[in-house]
């Protein structure tokens, strides 16, 4: 329940992630002035992925303080981030608004942001969480790639984007555009290459289906919950007020000596 909260808290602003914040022109003057406004601007363009950040430590904080045995605050990161992947990467591929390479380098920028707070969390409680980014991850390192009409589908299946389908990749180099240089997507060439693979998918019954779906789930093995546990003492833990109103959890209540 305190993931699933978690994960509402941060669902706005990951919708207001995948596309960059609109900045005024007219506030770009020349000389110092354009040079403090550039920078206000940067501080706008990544406000929204400073506050799942700061989301994402005030829940870490909240699990130390309760003494959450680090192997299950892993498990939890590991899925919040997971949510984050599937949510990010299926509004890129709805909206072709999103594919632009400007809005590329917007989401790469503050997936950066991401990245460096799994490395202030440590790999103790991060875990494998910015892992679980990938396909966000790899689809915006398309949309920033340059020299696109050059890539062979070999380079981008394989060496660029190796998690994403073919159905994937056709529908963000389809939906590409660059509003910042003006350059193409891939060629004719290997996009019909791909049309011709996922007509051979199609006749073998693959799925043809773009999304990715979103896994609540947080499995974890016996071996895992066997694994030494930090010793607490309750005897220095003071209970909510909750329970130190209710008689039937005096117990509980810290003894004077």
């Amino acid at each position: 329940m305190i993931r699933d909260n978690l994960k509402k808290e941060i669902s706005p602003m990951l919708g207001l992630c995948i596309q960059a914040p609109r900045i005024s022109r007219a506030s770009l003057i020349k000389g110092t002035a354009r040079t403090l406004a550039n920078a206000a601007a940067q501080e706008i363009l990544i406000a929204h992925w400073q506050g799942i950040v700061k989301s994402l430590s005030n829940f870490l904080d909240m699990l130390k303080a309760n003494h959450v045995p680090p192997f299950l605050v892993r498990k939890v990161f590991t899925q919040v981030f997971s949510f984050v992947n599937v949510q990010l990467f299926n509004s890129l591929l709805l909206r072709r608004e999103c594919c632009s390479f400007s809005n590329g380098e917007y989401v790469k920028a503050g997936l950066a942001e991401l990245e460096h707070w799994c490395y202030k969390a440590t790999d103790e409680y991060a875990g494998s969480a910015w892992e679980e980014l990938k396909h966000i991850r790899q689809a915006i390192g398309f949309l920033v790639i340059h020299q696109k009409p050059k890539k062979t589908l070999d380079e981008i299946s394989h060496d660029l984007c190796p998690v994403l389908s073919v159905q994937q990749l056709y529908r963000i180099s389809t939906m590409y555009w660059d509003d910042k240089y003006g350059t193409h997507s891939l060629s004719p060439e290997v996009i019909s290459n791909m049309r011709g693979i996922m007509t051979e998918d199609s006749n073998n019954a693959v799925s043809s289906s773009f999304l990715l779906d979103d896994d609540s789930s947080i499995p974890f093995s016996v071996d895992d919950l066997s694994k030494p546990m930090e010793q607490i003492d309750i005897s220095d833990i003071e209970p909510p007020p909750l329970i130190r109103e209710n008689s039937g959890f005096s117990f509980l209540l810290p003894r004077a000596d």
